[in-house]
């Protein structure tokens, strides 16, 4: 891969922005971000910061002590942002954890979440999918769902499952946004009625070729499944669907690309185009060694 935007001398002046993470070298938002400026005009440097959970909130306060502008934030210190945060957004609060940080005029800490606004827009923009009257399940009741479930509901969906491993642990997660839809949390083998809309996996389990023991029968011929994960080829997760005959798999580029727009706007007050840019990344990272 080659040097990230934002890897060599950077001008005092210049609004400095970064991604922050352990470990945090295999993050594709230089690239993406590097062509965020470019394309609307702005002028600012981001880069890579591998901070160490015990670095994580002295290092970060350093950042913007010294003028810095922005963050985003991943595994494993999303959580940790949201409580270094001196505010934070609905939706950030919501998911209790925060993907993006952005100095305010005041010089207070904003924290964001972008990750539901990235999904849904990946799934309704660019995939032209309908979720309104639709049943919906998430695989895992991890932070990702925590993340997307507030924007799905916010769409009107007929039904979101939560299934998990641990059923507690989705019924705890579905009872704290029940006040905002029809949502309920099973574990993975008491899914039952008729094949879902669409399938999401919210686990990371897929990448390592392990696969969620929910039934095949969640997939139908007309079930459009998602896995957040990504790579270079098709997920196990999208294998399996396909393998079920679910009528599209898609893994979660779009998300990435989606997610981190939503950041851009937020920070600089422009909203940059993605179609382009997802196709240069998928070009990028295809090609990579």
């Amino acid at each position: 891969m080659t040097r990230a935007r934002g890897a060599g001398t950077i001008n005092p002046m210049t609004d400095r922005y970064g991604v922050v993470g352990h470990p945090v070298g295999h993050s594709w938002s230089p690239f993406i971000h590097g062509l965020f400026a470019r394309d609307t005009g702005q002028t600012l440097s981001y880069r890579l910061f591998d901070f160490t959970p015990q670095e994580f909130e002295p290092r970060v306060g350093d950042f913007f002590t010294l003028g810095g502008r922005g963050l985003n934030v991943t595994v494993p210190h999303k959580i940790a942002a949201a409580k270094i945060a001196s505010q934070l957004t609905t939706r950030a609060s919501h998911a209790g954890a925060v993907n993006t940080l952005a100095m305010q005029k005041d010089g207070t800490i904003l924290g964001d979440n972008t990750d539901g606004a990235g999904l849904v827009r990946d799934l309704c923009d660019n995939l032209g999918l309908v979720i309104m009257r639709r049943r919906i399940l998430i695989i895992g009741a991890g932070g990702a769902t925590r993340g997307v479930v507030a924007p799905l509901l916010a769409l009107e969906p007929s039904e979101v499952v939560i299934a998990n491993r641990t059923p507690e642990r989705a019924k705890d997660m579905a009872g704290a946004f029940a006040r905002l839809g029809p949502v309920q949390g099973v574990g993975f083998r008491d899914v039952s009625g008729l094949p879902f809309d669409v399938v999401i996996n919210a686990t990371s389990a897929s990448l390592s070729g392990e696969l969620p023991a929910v039934p095949a029968s969640v997939i139908g011929p007309e079930t459009v499944c998602y896995d957040m994960a990504y790579g270079k080829t098709d997920t196990p997760f999208m294998q399996w669907a396909l393998n079920q005959g679910c009528a599209r798999a898609i893994q979660g580029w779009g998300m990435l690309v989606e997610q981190a727009a939503e950041s851009f706007r937020v920070w600089r007050g422009v909203m940059p185009s993605t179609a382009l840019v997802l196709t240069a990344l998928k070009e990028r990272a295809f090609s990579a060694s």
